[in-house]
Formats: C-alpha cells, structure tokens, sequence
C-alpha cells in the first residue's frame, strides 16, 4: 500500500493553528516551551537511553492528545526520528490533528490485516510518521496487552529516534496500565483549572502501582 502523504503545506496550518501549534507557528512562546520539555524528557532519560514514551493523563480532556501531538512535531523539528501511536483505541483523536483518514491504523496491524508499513502514515513535518488508531475494536485491553503489541513497539524501534504513544487517561480505563509496562517512561499531562488535586494524586499512586517511570508533568493552560 503506498504511504499516505501530506502535500499541502497550509492544509494543516489553517485547519489546525490552535491545537497544532508547533507546526503552525514555530516560533512561538508555546512551540519553545514544548521543546524545553523534549530537552528534560531526553536528560531525564539520559542514562537509560529511553525512547518509547507514553503521554497520558489522570482523565480525559485535560489535553494529552494535543500534547502528543505537538510534542511529537517538536521533536520532528529537532530531526529526530519520530513514530507518533495512537493507542487510545476507544476514543481516538490524533488523526483529526494531522488530516489522515483512519481506515487502516495501530488495531489492522494487532488483529493481522495490515503491515506495519502499510499502517504507516508519513507526513511532510521532519521525519513524523503517525499511526493512527484504526477501527475501533470490541477488545482493546487484550489487544493493547497483547504480545503483538510489544513485537510491533520493537519493531519500530529499529526505524525510530523516539516513540511516543497517545493512550487513554490512565484512571478511566486499564489500557494505559498495560502499556505503561512497555514504555521507558511516562509523561502525565493536566489541565490547569480542571485537573482536581485528589485526581492527581490518584494517578500518580496508579502509576507508581503499575512501575511507571514518570518524566515529567505537563500543566496545560
């Protein structure tokens, strides 16, 4: 299957200049401060080398897609190689942000009915590729946990600098505990405002339960 390729430049900027906002204006104060967090994931993980990591959040909305996101264009800029995952398989949201359909996607490759590259999506930022979820299926915990799941994640890492991984909010469902155990490290996104102190500390005893390996905290707005 021949990869799908974003050619036009302004289609991402002007569909998506809020939530993309490292594509769309680079040099802006938030595109800095989303790699100055790339630059303190990277020596947090200095000594392990880590490069699988899993962006989520205590529930949902609190902005941990648009973190993936914009995190995973920032560090493309940087010239890393870059696989951005969406791995939240019961309410994906990734490729609405990049413009890619999602036909063929992260549950196709688990179930057998893809190829890895098959799957892949390539797009014109750095050296991004995105897979996006694909159909949304009847059991994402088994597939999530599965051994394909990790023989895939290994794969990648043969092609990759980085990958991160967009999972569900580590409290609604058991997906992100799963994961956790297949990733060097894990980035907690929480919205300022929203975000309830009780439901912070819970994820993070959650986290702590499953032997995550927390990177770092990001505060939304």
């Amino acid at each position: 299957m021949r990869p799908l390729v974003i050619n036009k430049r302004k289609t991402l900027a002007e569909t998506k200049k809020r939530t993309l906002i490292t594509y769309s204006f680079p040099e802006s104060i938030i595109s800095e401060q989303f790699r100055t967090i790339q630059t303190n994931i990277k020596f947090s993980i200095a000594e392990q080398k880590g490069r699988k990591f899993l962006i989520t959040s205590p529930s949902e909305g609190e902005g941990k897609s648009t973190t993936s996101a914009n995190l995973a264009v920032s560090m493309a800029q940087q010239k890393e190689r870059v696989l951005l995952i969406d791995a939240n398989l019961r309410n994906p949201s990734l490729h609405s942000f990049f413009k890619l359909p999602n036909s063929n996607g992260l549950t196709e490759v688990l179930t057998g009915k893809s190829s890895f590259e098959e799957a892949i999506n390539h797009t014109e930022i750095g050296r991004l590729d995105v897979l996006t979820s694909g159909f949304i299926p009847h059991n994402p915990v088994e597939l999530l946990g599965s051994n394909m799941m990790q023989e895939l994640l290994n794969y990648a890492l043969q092609s990759y600098d980085v990958i991160l991984i967009d999972s569900n909010a580590v409290l609604d469902v058991t997906d992100t505990k799963l994961l956790v155990q297949q990733c060097d490290g894990v980035v907690l996104v929480m919205q300022n405002g929203k975000t309830k102190i009780e439901k912070a500390k819970e994820a993070k005893k959650v986290l702590d339960f499953a032997k995550a390996r927390l990177v770092g905290v990001v505060f939304n707005q």
